[in-house]
């Protein structure tokens, strides 16, 4: 079922997620995705990084996670070896801004950590659906390949506390962190939903389509 719902106000945003199902698409405003994201404390008791389960290689085509969004995501294309070794190749690390040519340097980023994830929602789901999470390439804001210096200094922060060294990139990383617990059905605490709000005022309120992944 597909379902692409714009939503002017955010009584209407609130709407669509509540009508929404998996599988279904919704577009609207970043502002109003902002405003229909459940605002709840969060609690962090029981997480362990291991119960998200990553990375894996789901296609069975050689490349796991990593490798598959290295490939993806490389501006220069590297070359492939057996096990999907990865050689040559250029990336772009929008957290600063910076390129690299080795892949070792770069990490792959869970744009929402999985220990973010875990306190706004994902501690009451199932095994399967943390694995489907920690390896989501069905939606490119999901996963990103950065720099690993960026990616250790934001740990499992969320925008409250961290925001990308390059200044040009924050209207997106707010956009696509909105976008991302979208997709997820996952809530923003107080602060988190203060800091998002207060990015957004000096970003363009635009679209934010989402495939909703559960």
């Amino acid at each position: 079922m597909l379902a692409v719902l714009l939503a002017p106000t955010t009584a209407r945003a609130a709407e669509a997620e509540r009508v929404a199902a998996p599988g279904d698409t919704v577009a609207l405003p970043v502002r109003d995705a902002l405003a229909a994201l459940p605002v709840q404390t969060e609690n962090r008791t029981g997480y362990e990084r291991t119960k998200f389960r990553h990375w894996t290689d789901a296609d069975h085509d050689g490349c796991n996670t990593r490798q598959e969004v290295l490939k993806t995501e490389a501006v220069l294309a590297p070359q492939q070896g057996s096990n999907c070794t990865l050689t040559g190749g250029q990336w772009y690390s929008p957290y600063d801004d910076k390129y690299f040519s080795d892949a070792r340097a770069l990490d792959i980023d869970h744009l929402v950590p999985l220990a973010e994830a875990w306190d706004s929602g994902a501690s009451a789901w199932t095994a399967k659906e943390r694995e489907a999470y920690a390896n989501d390439l069905g939606d490119a804001r999901a996963l990103i390949a950065v720099s690993a210096a960026s990616n250790r200094s934001k740990s499992d922060q969320d925008p409250s506390t961290w925001q990308p060294p390059a200044p040009g990139y924050r209207c997106q990383y707010a956009t696509e962190w909105i976008a991302d617990k979208t997709r997820w059905g996952l809530t923003v605490d107080p602060a988190e939903h203060a800091a998002l709000t207060d990015a957004l005022t000096s970003c363009a309120d635009q679209p934010v389509t989402v495939t909703l992944a559960r």
